[in-house]
């Protein structure tokens, strides 16, 4: 058979399986998943051994070290992998939720409840946790999964489903609920794009190029995830320690993920007293900063060009700027942003107002760091990415934005 027959056929038995997924019960659901958590820890030395050869082949290749990052699964890391599929199993089941409903006047009864996709698709770059996460998270959401990551975590992906797909059959469930997507050229992956009727969903996770190639090639529908050029704009009104402090943790706090800081604008009200502060800060941190006329005027800091304002750098690197005021912020967002999220600091409520309101990204902060655009601090428990589209589920994905719904109608011999 061809890739694209190989992945038919998984998708096929993905969806038979899928179908015994969707009719189980919460119970059987959280204890495939305690099981796969159990089985990640009891076989966490051939995840971490199959990772190094995934490491070492990147090291070889001279990889940025940030990737390298991304890519690395340690001991720990992969108890933090198991310790999310046991939070998973710890949050309510969206399957069969009851949107809304009621009487209608008629006398019929209307619900409108939530149901799994069916066969998600997952294509994904680097990290190899994704693996565990979306496996989880589709697993609760009553959806089959097809896994295609990058050729660069092949090894780390293929122990970690194995040992996935082991758990699910022992506790009961098809093991082919989980499945990574067969071959390792882009042959599969297209074929998984074109997968329309086979397929349900399509998620991208990943660089830039990636999300592009799926949303423009793909014949599944997509939703589109995660390019994160995010802003943080300190405004005229902005308490200067706390904004000094939330770009830090913006840029610092952990630079390789999509809700990290990339640009930084600063009115130019504050930016005499401000940004002395500012440059000096980032830069002891180890950041590079790429500035218009007037941040380059210190020491260090590099000329920016048009591409740094819309560099997605996912390194030790910020683009900045001086406005004029809050419309020049304003405009230069709106050109931009990747609508991820954006930030402003500020005491000026009418300001901060202003900026929630023409800001249109998935998330918008107020005096608080971009890095909290996540499902686990939103309370949401898990996510499967950051949906910077506006079909379907917008901002961290959670369990609930995994599934459908349909509507269940019952009359008593109602006719039209």
């Amino acid at each position: 058979m061809s890739i694209a027959d190989d992945v038919i056929d998984a998708a096929r038995r993905g969806r038979v399986a899928g179908r015994d997924l969707a009719l189980a019960t919460r119970a059987a659901k959280d204890a495939a998943l305690q099981a796969m958590a159990d089985a990640l820890v009891a076989r966490q030395a051939e995840v971490v051994a199959a990772n190094d050869d995934d490491v070492r082949r990147a090291e070889e290749a001279g990889t940025p070290a940030n990737i390298i990052d991304r890519l690395r699964l340690t001991p720990e890391r992969v108890a933090a992998m198991a310790q999310g599929l046991r939070d998973v199993a710890g949050l309510p089941d969206p399957v069969g939720e009851v949107v809304r409903g009621g009487v209608l006047a008629n006398g019929l009864e209307l619900r409108q409840v939530r149901v799994p996709f069916g066969v998600v698709g997952m294509i994904y770059e680097a990290r190899p946790n994704v693996t565990a996460d979306a496996a989880g998270i589709c697993l609760k959401s009553g959806n089959a999964v097809l896994l295609r990551g990058s050729s660069s975590a092949r090894s780390s992906n293929a122990a970690i489903v194995e040992v996935l797909r082991d758990a699910v059959a022992a506790s009961g469930l098809p093991a082919d609920v989980v499945q990574l997507v067969p071959g390792e050229t882009h042959d599969s992956v297209k074929a998984l794009m074109r997968a329309r009727g086979f397929v349900d969903v399509l998620i991208p996770r990943g660089g830039a190029a990636l999300i592009r190639s799926v949303v423009e090639e793909s014949t599944v529908p997509v939703i589109e995830t995660g390019v994160g050029n995010c802003h943080v704009y300190v405004d005229a009104a902005a308490d200067l320690d706390q904004a000094l402090a939330i770009v830090l943790n913006s840029k610092t706090h952990r630079t390789s993920v999509c809700n990290a800081a990339e640009s930084l604008l600063v009115h130019a009200d504050v930016a005499e007293v401000f940004l002395p502060r500012v440059v000096t800060a980032l830069q002891e941190a180890g950041v590079t900063v790429h500035g218009d006329n007037v941040f380059a005027a210190y020491d260090g800091v590099e000329p920016a060009t048009d591409d740094d304002w819309a560099t997605e750098y996912l390194s030790l690197d910020i683009a900045a700027r001086v406005v004029p005021d809050l419309d020049a912020a304003l405009d230069h967002i709106r050109r931009w942003s990747s609508q991820h999220s954006d930030a402003i600091i500020t005491r000026d409520q009418a300001a901060a107002r202003r900026f929630v309101a023409e800001v249109d990204s998935a998330a918008v902060l107020v005096n608080a760091s971009t890095r909290f655009t996540d499902g686990g601090e939103f309370g949401f428990g898990a996510e499967i990415g950051i949906s910077t589209q506006k079909l379907h589920a917008r901002g961290p994905m959670g369990l609930p934005e995994m599934t459908s719904t349909k509507y269940v109608v019952v009359g008593d011999g109602h006719v039209r």
